[in-house]
C-alpha cells in the first residue's frame, strides 16, 4: 500500500514538472495568419461575341498580356463609314477654297487693270506737257496735242469704269466670301463631330481587347470563347501570386514591437511540422481594433481586441493563397 502511494506521488511530481516545462517553452512565432494575394476581377468593357479567349485557370500571364478579344466588326464598319464622310467633307472644303481663290484672283486682275490704266494716264500727261511746249513754240501742230487730250479722257473714263467695276465686285465678293467662309465653318464643325465619333469608336474598339491589368495567375474563369458578353460581365479573376502578403493580428501589447516598414521573418506552414522561412516587410497596420477572428491565435491566446497587420512576402512559387503562416518580429 505504501509502495502504491509513493508511485502515485512520483507520477504527480513528474507530471507537474512536465507541465511547468511545457508552460515555460517559448513560442517560435508572435502571430499567425493566412496568405492572401491582390485579386482583380476582369469584366467586359464592350458588348459582343467573344471571338478570342485564351485563358486557362492556373495560367500565369504578364501585365498587359492580350487574353481575349470581343467582336469589333460593326464598330470597324462604322469607323470606315465615318472616314468616308470625312473624306467627302474635306473634298467639299477644298472646292470652296478653290472658289474663294478664284474670286480673289478676279479681284486681283481688276486691281492690276486699274494700276495699268493709272500708269497710262500718267504717261499720257507727261507726253501732253512735252507736246504743249512744242505747240507753243510752233514745232508741232495743235491736233497732236488734242489727240493726247482725247486719249487722256478715254483712259480716265476707263479708269472710272474699272473702279466702279471693282467696287461692285468687292461688294459681291465680300458677300460671296462671307458665304464661303460660313460654309467652310460648317464643314469644319461637321469634321470635328466626325473626329469625336471616331475617337469614341477607337476607344470602344480598344475596349474590345481583354488584357491583364496585373501580372499574375488566372485563378477563376467565368466564360468561354464564342459566348455573347455585355459590358460589365465578369470574365475571369486574376491574383498577383508573386507578391503575397500575410494578414496577422496583434494585441495592443505587441504593437510597441511593430512599425510600418519593419523587416520580419515569415514562416509558411506546409503541415506536419514542415515550414519555410521568408523575409517579410510590414506594409500596413490597422488604426482600429477588432474582435479576434476565431481562426487566429495571438500571444495572449484569444485576446478580446486585436489589430490587423499586413506583411508583404516575395513568393518563390511555393506559397499558395490561403496557406497558414507564422510571423516572428
Amino acid at each position: 500500500m505504501k509502495k502504491t502511494v509513493i508511485i502515485n506521488m512520483l507520477s504527480l511530481f513528474c507530471a507537474a514538472v512536465m507541465t511547468v516545462s511545457c508552460g515555460d517553452k517559448e513560442k517560435s512565432y508572435d502571430a499567425t495568419g493566412t496568405f492572401e494575394a491582390t485579386e482583380v476581377t476582369i469584366s467586359a468593357k464592350a458588348t459582343g461575341e467573344l471571338k478570342q479567349f485564351d485563358a486557362t485557370e492556373g495560367q500565369t500571364v504578364e501585365r498587359d498580356h492580350l487574353i481575349g478579344q470581343i467582336d469589333t466588326y460593326q464598330l470597324t464598319q462604322k469607323k470606315q463609314q465615318l472616314a468616308s464622310s470625312r473624306t467627302q467633307l474635306a473634298a467639299n472644303k477644298r472646292q470652296l477654297g478653290s472658289s474663294r481663290q478664284a474670286t480673289n484672283s478676279q479681284q486681283l486682275d481688276l486691281e492690276k487693270q486699274v494700276a495699268s490704266i493709272r500708269q497710262q494716264i500718267a504717261n499720257a500727261r507727261r507726253e501732253r506737257q512735252r507736246f504743249a511746249e512744242l505747240v507753243k513754240d510752233g514745232a508741232v501742230a495743235r491736233k497732236q496735242l488734242d489727240d493726247i487730250d482725247y486719249q487722256i479722257q478715254v483712259l480716265e473714263r476707263q479708269l472710272e469704269a474699272t473702279s466702279d467695276q471693282i467696287r461692285s465686285a468687292n461688294a459681291s465678293l465680300t458677300e460671296q466670301g462671307a458665304g464661303i467662309a460660313a460654309q467652310m465653318e460648317g464643314i469644319d464643325a461637321q469634321m470635328e463631330g466626325i473626329d469625336a465619333q471616331q475617337r469614341q469608336l477607337d476607344d470602344q474598339i480598344a475596349n474590345a481587347d481583354i488584357t491583364a491589368p496585373i501580372g499574375g495567375t488566372i485563378i477563376e474563369k467565368y466564360v468561354e470563347r464564342g459566348e455573347f458578353v455585355s459590358v460589365g460581365k465578369p470574365l475571369l479573376k486574376m491574383a498577383d501570386t508573386e507578391h503575397l502578403f500575410i494578414r496577422a493580428y496583434l494585441t495592443s501589447s505587441q504593437l510597441q514591437q511593430v512599425k510600418v516598414g519593419q523587416k520580419v521573418t515569415v514562416f509558411a506552414d506546409y503541415g506536419d511540422g514542415a515550414k519555410k522561412a521568408y523575409e517579410g516587410q510590414v506594409t500596413w497596420i490597422s488604426d482600429h481594433s477588432e474582435f479576434t477572428p476565431k481562426t487566429i491565435v495571438t500571444d495572449d491566446e484569444r485576446a478580446d481586441l486585436v489589430y490587423a497587420v499586413k506583411i508583404a512576402v516575395q513568393n518563390d512559387g511555393y506559397i499558395k493563397i490561403g496557406m497558414y503562416g507564422e510571423v516572428k518580429f
